[in-house]
């Protein structure tokens, strides 16, 4: 049984959460932590040759959950972690449940085991639990989750610049608290970082790697006045798409006015000529 890595939660939550002095300074007191951590990868493209296990024990290739023209939704994380794994998949189920799109016709979701000793029916098991705590009806084939070997597992992990440490004492592993958001060619498009998915902020990032094929035409003049801030760990409204999107928009009230006028003085002069 796994026993629970307090200090590394602490430790992992207050590094990606607060990013407070007290954290960076225990991170500095415990070396082997150093080895977590996340290098964003924008813009590069996941090996989607990759091969898998689904929950009901069948092979699977990454490619197989892409190219469908659908953004991807991934996590990394294991079946038997006694804390962060929950936190973090605990907290996108809830966020799924508040999104309006749907996993498996919108969007695709993807949990896999960093651990190659997971087997698939612990990955059942953590599908049907996580698939009720969204309080949603989803395709089961929405939201997928799946174990591989140790290679496999590596290959991604470092593609995605995931980085994570096994604690052979204490038989866990330690991680950061991350979500990642791929476009349906497995570029990597979206760093989400935390225990807590804001529905804004899952709803735009699915938005942007989509492309614009989801979300409908507010969502869409919603994302253009909004950008994602490392910093806040969000999506925060961008003042100068707000003021050129005004202006635009004061641009098409001052038309309309002007060719009612227009139209109006010029139904007058042709009813002059006419009479």
């Amino acid at each position: 049984m796994r026993r629970n890595i307090t200090t590394i939660l602490l430790v992992i939550s207050g590094i990606f959460l607060s990013g407070s002095v007290e954290s960076q300074i225990v991170m500095e007191n415990a070396p082997e932590l150093q080895k977590i951590d996340v290098i964003e990868h924008y813009g590069d493209q996941i090996p989607l040759n990759l091969r898998f296990t689904n929950s009901v024990g069948e092979p699977v290739q990454l490619k197989s959950f892409f190219q469908t023209g659908k953004p991807v939704l991934l996590t990394l994380a294991y079946y038997e972690c006694p804390m962060l794994c929950t936190f973090v998949l605990n907290g996108l189920s809830k966020g799924i449940g508040d999104v309006a799109f749907s996993p498996g016709k919108d969007y695709q979701i993807i949990t896999i085991s960093i651990d190659p000793e997971e087997t698939a029916r612990l990955a059942a098991a953590k599908k049907k639990n996580q698939l009720a705590a969204t309080g949603k009806i989803i395709d089961n084939s929405g939201w997928e989750f799946l174990i591989g070997d140790q290679k496999n597992i590596t290959d991604l992990a470092d593609a995605l610049g995931f980085k994570y440490y096994y604690d052979k004492d204490r038989d866990e592993y330690a991680h950061a608290a991350v979500s990642f958001v791929l476009t349906d060619q497995g570029i990597i498009s979206r760093y989400l970082y935390g225990i807590e998915y804001k529905e804004q902020d899952l709803r735009f990032a699915l938005m942007e790697a989509s492309e614009g094929n989801i979300g409908n035409t507010l969502d869409r003049i919603l994302l253009f006045c909004y950008h994602y801030d490392p910093d806040a760990k969000g999506y925060v409204i961008f003042a100068g798409n707000v003021m050129r999107l005004g202006g635009v928009i004061t641009l098409l009230i001052l038309g309309t006015v002007i060719f009612i006028f227009w139209r109006k003085e010029f139904k007058q002069k042709v009813k002059i000529k006419i009479t």
